[in-house]
């Protein structure tokens, strides 16, 4: 399975960014996919994940309805919409992928596949 991210950029503080993450490959081996963050001198965060069957997940602490996670069944890709988006969102953002198992993880190592990350920079 390969992931390709990409929509990251540079946005004034209160705007809005879409990132999309598209899998290629033996997509079928894979159960949900999700977006991940790393700001520098921090470590790997949980943002959103969604499952095919539709089940959604969020970082409560953070997204706070700011972000929407959806996905494009037929192109088999993933969107994170953000919107209100702060400084303290400037991160790298990577989408990954999950082999079939109990439930949406929030933990990255339980994603087999991962994307090459795109940049996000809110400034202030």
């Amino acid at each position: 399975v390969q992931l390709q991210a990409y929509g990251g950029g540079l946005v004034q503080t209160g705007g809005s960014l879409r990132l999309s993450c598209a899998a290629s490959g033996r997509t079928s081996s894979i159960k949900a996919m999700g977006w991940f963050r790393q700001a520098p001198e921090k470590e790997r965060e949980f943002v959103a994940a969604i499952s095919w069957g539709g089940q959604i997940k969020y970082n409560s602490d953070f997204v706070k309805g700011r972000f929407t996670i959806a996905k494009d069944d037929a192109k088999t890709t993933v969107y994170l919409q953000m919107n209100s988006l702060k400084p303290e969102d400037t991160a790298v953002y990577y989408c990954a992928a999950q082999r079939p198992g109990p439930s949406i993880a929030t933990m990255s190592g339980r994603y087999s596949y991962w994307g090459q990350g795109t940049l996000v920079t809110v400034s202030s």
